[in-house]
């Protein structure tokens, strides 16, 4: 990410950006190339769309690389994805700690492999007292299996008699991140961004997206790039969030 460019995004400061990355796999088969290649070439998007987000001003930007799901892919792929995601962390957290890049993984991780495991907590090390980007990417993420296993720990605690008689919204988003191994909760995503071509969430980020404005584009992740992100930023800048209420023509 030491690449530099004039190029001049919507002012977004501070908000949450979350992105499910979808489509490697098929931008690939379009080429004749093979999966892998599609990976691959997903990554350098991510690269390019973080430099992105630090120009933009986004506070934080939430990457959907691995679903708990995606286990089910052939094991020859999944275990490429593994070996990529290492390597990834080990060479983009140097570029991140130069940018003021915060990383951090978020999801399960018993069932990563102990390198991977191992290079996650060498990354989040490394660049621990960024602040530019929050940049948090999931891996083995299921939003759903993270909001059952809140729910259990906070029926634990009572259980126990440590935990509010009355849960809270704000109690309830600390269990989440504890259970994601996230340090602490972050803001609920203002903007989420598919790519590929399908509309639909796959069980990302439920909780936090209650109110996010939602952007679908047909490109696919590695076609995504700069010029789209700018104008998924116009959009959402175009949109009147509400959050339950009423436009302001009709209030005033």
């Amino acid at each position: 990410m030491s690449r530099t460019s004039t190029v001049t995004l919507p002012p977004t400061s501070g908000i949450h950006v979350g992105i499910i990355m979808d489509g490697n796999g098929r931008w690939a088969a379009s080429r004749g190339l093979p999966r892998s290649a599609g990976h691959h070439a997903g990554v350098r998007t991510a690269r390019a769309i973080v430099e992105s987000a630090v120009r933009a001003g986004i506070g934080t930007l939430t990457l959907y690389a691995f679903s708990s799901d995606n286990w089910s892919r052939p094991t020859p792929e999944v275990n490429a994805l593994m070996r990529l995601l290492r390597r990834s962390l080990h060479t983009e957290s140097k570029r991140c700690l130069e940018n003021g890049v915060r990383l951090t993984i978020v999801g399960r991780r018993d069932r990563l492999p102990a390198a991977l495991r191992a290079a996650i907590a060498d990354a989040e090390a490394v660049t621990a007292r960024c602040r530019n980007l929050h940049l948090r990417v999931a891996i083995d993420y299921s939003s759903r299996d993270g909001i059952l296993l809140a729910a259990e720990r906070y029926a634990q605690q009572i259980a126990r008699g440590v935990g509010p008689d009355s849960l809270t919204r704000e109690h309830f988003g600390e269990l989440l991140a504890e259970v994601h191994h996230d340090p602490r909760p972050v803001r609920d995503v203002d903007l989420l961004i598919r790519t590929g071509g399908e509309q639909r969430l796959s069980d990302f980020m439920l909780w936090e997206c209650a109110y996010a404005e939602l952007y679908f584009t047909s490109a696919m992740w590695p076609e995504f790039g700069e010029d789209e992100l700018r104008q998924a930023l116009r959009t959402f800048e175009s949109r009147e969030r509400r959050f339950g209420g009423v436009p302001a023509q009709a209030a005033s």
